[in-house]
């Protein structure tokens, strides 16, 4: 069984506070986007005297990067759902990588989500979303999005989910600057704000139109990557100029993206900005 993993953007995010745990609290617009990992999940055929010596689950992955067997967040997914599933059938799982690893587009959050949905259906389990929400918040807060893989805004560490419907057709452009920047390193160049910040009531609203969409830009966590990683900064100012009507960091980076009404001017901005050495340019659309 092959499945596709899709990555996600950031197109608002907000850090509203902390837990005493150390988990940060954000109001956040999660978009799912036409960038895909593929995960190919098999069954292993096994015989009564060799049925000992196969591990119950095998990962590997095409990216030097992404390390393989029990580190990688796929095999403590498939590890969960089959103990859960009381599953003794040995599988195979192999990640082809195409989203930038660290990036902020959830690569690995969405494998996940995509090895509980694909074990769920090779092994007819017939467990219901929510069900396969609660068994991906224990492996991270961003893994139940995706495993309904639609538009949302998150609250709460991202756990909370309330869909989002209406949104308008447009374009964009991902440029990752080719290295990761770690999630944890970015929330903890965060200083603790004086002030609470107020919680966006017309985010509902805004997504209806492009024009009103391109104000919500926002990402409290971009200051301080920036400030760590001015390369960041340098591929949102090409995408400035490429004509983008509006430009920010999607997670804790280090991507960035912008947003084109017309899939012409995206193509062409995408085809300048393709030939930008040391990083990768992405043309894609959101998934409804």
């Amino acid at each position: 069984m092959k499945i596709r993993a899709p990555a996600k953007i950031n197109l608002y995010l907000r850090v509203v506070g902390k837990r005493p745990d150390g988990y940060h609290l954000i109001d956040t617009v999660m978009l799912p986007i036409s960038l895909y990992d593929e995960i190919e999940i098999r069954k292993l055929k096994t015989d009564g005297r060799r049925a000992r010596e196969v591990p119950p689950i095998t990962v590997t992955c095409d990216h030097p990067q992404v390390p393989g067997g029990k580190r990688n967040l796929v095999f403590r997914a498939a590890e969960l759902i089959m103990k859960t599933a009381q599953l003794e059938q040995p599988v195979a799982i192999h990640i082809r990588k195409k989203i930038p690893v660290g990036a902020g587009l959830g690569g690995g959050s969405s494998d996940a989500a995509a090895t509980l949905v694909g074990l769920n259906r090779l092994f007819h389990l017939g467990y219901a979303k929510r069900k396969l929400e609660k068994l991906g918040l224990v492996l991270g807060a961003d893994v139940p999005f995706f495993i309904a893989r639609r538009p949302a805004r998150a609250r709460g560490i991202g756990e909370r989910l309330t869909p989002l419907k209406q949104l308008p057709v447009f374009w964009l452009v991902v440029l990752y600057p080719g290295f990761p920047v770690s999630t944890a390193w970015a929330y903890g160049q965060l200083r603790p704000k004086l002030t609470k910040p107020k919680v966006n009531t017309s985010i509902t609203s805004s997504l209806r139109r492009f024009a009103k969409l391109r104000e919500l830009l926002v990402n409290d966590l971009e200051a301080v990557t920036i400030a760590g990683y001015p390369r960041i900064g340098t591929l949102k100012e090409h995408l400035r100029r490429e004509g983008a009507d509006g430009v920010v960091m999607s997670g804790s980076g280090s991507s960035v993206f912008g947003v084109f009404a017309a899939r012409r001017k995206a193509s062409r901005a995408f085809r300048r900005l393709k030939q930008v050495k040391g990083g990768q340019a992405f043309l894609v659309r959101i998934l409804m």
